[in-house]
């Protein structure tokens, strides 16, 4: 069963390498681009549609596991499609948007090199328009959809998350909440180890519960 690794807005694929290589289901692991995914906008809803159709293509049960905005997408899909996933692992994911902390993320894309967007494959305004069009989303309606075991991580040092990791966690039917430790909100690239290590046994345990 593959696990899809999906990655944060402002990130690639590749910064899921330090985390799948210590795991041993790595070689099982998909990192799509979520940036390359065909779509009919730059929006959200057009990205959502993506991945759903990105996961359509997918054989079996799956096992998602997303960053941020990779955690929102993974989240929706398991709302929308219980019977397609096996479980959630979400990492500084939220159900609703911080409308004050997406205004300012979309500041510091406005002021930030456009460079800087193209390096991970991403234009700078399909950036900013990707970021305004989540200002409403608000999927806790749809969490008791949700019936897979789930695993809600957020950085010990991501303090705009936390709380909002453990409101989700409570949220989910059969969701659990555990701090990644030393880790920022960009847990893959700056705690690998520690996430990777939670990762691990929640897929063992996980593992062994559809076995028995």
């Amino acid at each position: 069963m593959p696990i899809v690794f999906l990655h944060g807005l402002g990130q690639k694929p590749e910064d899921w390498n330090a985390v799948i290589s210590r795991l041993n289901r790595g070689s099982q692991a998909l990192c799509p681009n979520l940036y390359a995914l065909e779509r009919d906008g730059e929006d959200y809803p057009a990205l959502c549609g993506a991945f759903e159709r990105y996961c359509d293509g997918l054989e079996g049960q799956l096992d998602l596991c997303g960053l941020s905005l990779g955690g929102v997408l993974a989240l929706q899909y398991a709302a929308e499609h219980p019977e397609r996933v096996n479980s959630l692992a979400l990492i500084g994911a939220r159900a609703s948007m911080p409308k004050v902390l997406l205004a300012f993320q979309n500041l510091l894309f406005r002021v930030m090199p456009a460079e800087r967007f193209r390096k991970i494959g991403l234009e700078k305004g399909a950036a900013i328009r990707l970021c305004a069009s989540m200002a409403e989303l608000d999927l806790r309606p749809v969490l008791k959809q949700i019936t897979c075991p789930a695993l809600v991580l957020c950085g010990e040092q991501d303090r705009a998350n936390r709380r909002a990791a453990k409101e989700l966690g409570r949220m989910l039917p059969d969701g659990e909440v555990r701090l990644i430790a030393e880790g920022g909100h960009e847990a893959n690239k700056d705690a690998p180890e520690a996430l990777s290590v939670l990762l691990a046994d929640f897929y063992k345990r996980h593992a062994a519960v559809q076995s028995t």
